[in-house]
């Protein structure tokens, strides 16, 4: 009787990790789509964010038309949004570039797969960001300054 335990205890562990092979080519076009998917929108961000503070003049900005004098704490505020946007901009930016490697990944079918341990990284973690490559518990450590990038 102990015997058949056993052998039901190692069919479950064995079946467990089947489950956990990698991703599937069904679950590759998905997150393929869903990466290429954020890249539009965050393309569309970046070209509003340029629009909106960089190419336009503080009388474009403001509809003032007058030619009065610019109060010195106007022009601050000025700068302060416009160095704000170039900043969401360069996060964008690094966003992007991150995109660009996970569907590297996908294109090299490496997707999915932790660079740190080599292990697979879940599909919950892809849903939420598919760019990740890294897989949770190595994410953690590079946080805690435990492994260097």
């Amino acid at each position: 009787m102990a015997q058949k335990r056993k052998k039901a205890s190692r069919a479950k562990v064995s079946s467990t990790r089947t489950k956990k092979r990698s991703l599937t080519s069904a679950d590759m076009k998905h997150f393929r789509q869903m990466l290429l998917e954020k890249r539009r929108e965050i393309l569309n961000n970046v070209n509003d964010i340029e629009g909106e503070a960089l190419k336009k003049s503080r009388m474009d900005a403001s509809g003032d038309l007058s030619s009065m004098p610019i109060h010195m704490a106007d022009i601050g505020t000025d700068n302060y949004e416009q160095e704000f946007a170039l900043g969401l901009m360069d996060g964008e930016r690094k966003l992007l570039r991150e995109i660009d490697e996970a569907l590297e990944r996908v294109e090299n079918q490496t997707y999915g797969i932790c660079e740190g341990t080599g292990k697979l990284i879940r599909k919950a973690r892809l849903e939420a960001q598919p760019w990740a490559k890294y897989c949770v518990d190595y994410a953690r450590m590079l946080e805690q300054g435990l492994v260097q990038e």
